[in-house]
């Protein structure tokens, strides 16, 4: 009998050892939990037998536990290295179509050739579909999506507004508005540009005109006229609809022309902004105006020739007083102009926030949520199957996969451009295999001494 306990001893040292050199062989792997060999006596007694007097019969592995303890954070340069702080495991499939799931906290993530993120092993991290505002449309496991990074570009944005602020000099003759001619920089006293875009992202250029009227009696007022592309446009009246510059009151370059609507700027003795007439002499109500339809003349690439664009000359700035145009004794200077259009946006970045959401830049300065990375928990993370490349997959013991977003609920954070190390102390290691080497040759001592023994009882005679 002693022989089968000292060989259970030696048994269960062996697999002590064999456990804390798996420890030490995966202390570099990222995301690997370390596991702990445990063990039990084992005694057996019959109802005959004397309880007192019984000896126990050895020891038995009874599991192979695996630790789920944090792994410290090794931060990378990389957006697609994900790591959790906290509890939950990252979902992933073999296959897009697969539903065989596999749970990891290895977040070593790439590209693959058709841009979907995926590990080492070639699977595929999944994740919850968002809505335009980024907020998921689900978080169940069976509505999770393959993660799948954007190779298209960002959507243009037509511009429909310009806001513009400046200071038209007060010193400046006055001229003659049917004089008018945007080739002849005699004609107009000041002028300058902004880019805009139509509905395919195309860019125009957007020129303004400024002429101080220099009719007889007329003071401190200035005609503003627009061209795109160097193609004067018409101004639309206060109800938005194009007036003939034949009969328009504000109307400019009919001795050259260049017979075009124009929108006048009307200033106080004090160089203050007044108020702005639209071409049949109107005052605006709220300081705007706006182009005609920009045509397919001008917009001859296909884009939206129903395209008009106002421009604002009283800024609202953060609910602040508006900043208006000016009249001064100083040069001429523009001191605001922007336009809300944009571009075509080729992808620039991928950002993904401590809740999982990725999303994507563009170069035209939009940003697009494209999927919320999925993490899944359970009720018993140790009674997971264990298998390679720190994989692990669900059964009965672990209890029901349940998904849900980072940072709610039990579930943690998501790091980017951060990998979770194996959570293995090497020193402890170390220390556990002098333990487990001490314990092994003891019990083989006892094996010794067990055979000795037996050979001196064969040895009587």
């Amino acid at each position: 009998m002693s022989f089968n306990i000292a060989l259970s001893g030696v048994s269960a040292a062996q697999k002590d050892l064999d456990v804390t050199a798996n420890n030490i062989a995966n202390v570099n792997t990222v995301g690997f939990k370390e596991s702990r060999a445990e063990f039990g006596d084992v005694y057996a007694a019959s109802l005959l037998s004397g309880g007192k007097t019984k000896v126990g019969d050895g020891v038995l592995t009874q599991e192979v536990a695996q630790q789920f303890s944090q792994g410290s954070l090794q931060f990378t340069n990389t957006a697609l290295d994900l790591a959790i702080t906290g509890n939950g495991f990252f979902a992933t499939v073999p296959e897009i179509t697969s539903r065989d799931f596999s749970f990891t906290r290895a977040g070593q993530f790439k590209l693959d050739s058709d841009n979907f993120v995926v590990n080492s092993n070639g699977d595929n991290l999944l994740g919850f579909p968002v809505n335009n505002d980024g907020t998921s449309s689900s978080v169940a496991l069976s509505t999770t999506v393959p993660v799948r990074i954007p190779d298209s570009s960002g959507s243009p944005q037509q511009t429909s507004e310009v806001d513009l602020r400046m200071n038209l000099p007060a010193g400046d003759l006055g001229l003659d508005p049917a004089d008018f001619n945007p080739e002849d920089p005699l004609t107009y006293n000041a002028a300058t540009s902004v880019t805009v875009y139509d509905s395919l992202g195309d860019s125009h250029v957007m020129t303004y005109y400024f002429i101080k009227d220099g009719s007889p009696g007329v003071n401190n007022e200035w005609f503003v006229a627009t061209a795109v592309d160097d193609t004067l446009v018409d101004m639309t009246d206060s109800n938005g609809l194009d007036t003939d510059p034949a009969t328009a009151v504000n109307a400019l370059g009919a001795n050259t022309g260049n017979a075009v609507t124009a929108s006048k700027l009307i200033f106080s003795q004090g160089g203050d902004f007044i108020n702005m007439e639209t071409p049949d002499g109107l005052p605006t109500l709220d300081f705007k105006m706006q182009t005609e339809a920009l045509g397919a003349t001008i917009l001859a690439n296909g884009s939206d020739p129903t395209q008009q664009i106002s421009i604002d000359f009283n800024l609202d700035v953060n609910g602040a007083t508006p900043n208006e145009p000016t009249q001064f004794a100083s040069a001429f200077e523009v001191t605001s102009l922007e336009q809300d259009g944009l571009p075509v946006g080729r992808l620039t970045g991928i950002d993904i926030g401590p809740d999982g959401l990725v999303r994507a830049t563009f170069s035209n300065g939009t940003s697009e949520p494209i999927v919320r990375v999925a993490l899944v928990r359970f009720s018993n993370e140790q009674g997971l199957t264990q298998e390679s490349s720190t994989q692990w997959k669900e059964s009965i013991l672990s209890g029901e996969a349940l998904a849900g977003e980072a940072t709610t609920g039990t579930f943690g954070e998501i790091n980017s451009s951060a990998l979770e190390q194996a959570n293995v102390n090497l020193t402890t290691e170390l220390i556990d295999m002098i333990i487990a080497q001490r314990n092994f040759q003891a019990n083989s001592r006892a094996l010794e001494v067990n055979n000795s023994l037996n050979q001196t009882i064969l040895n009587i005679r």
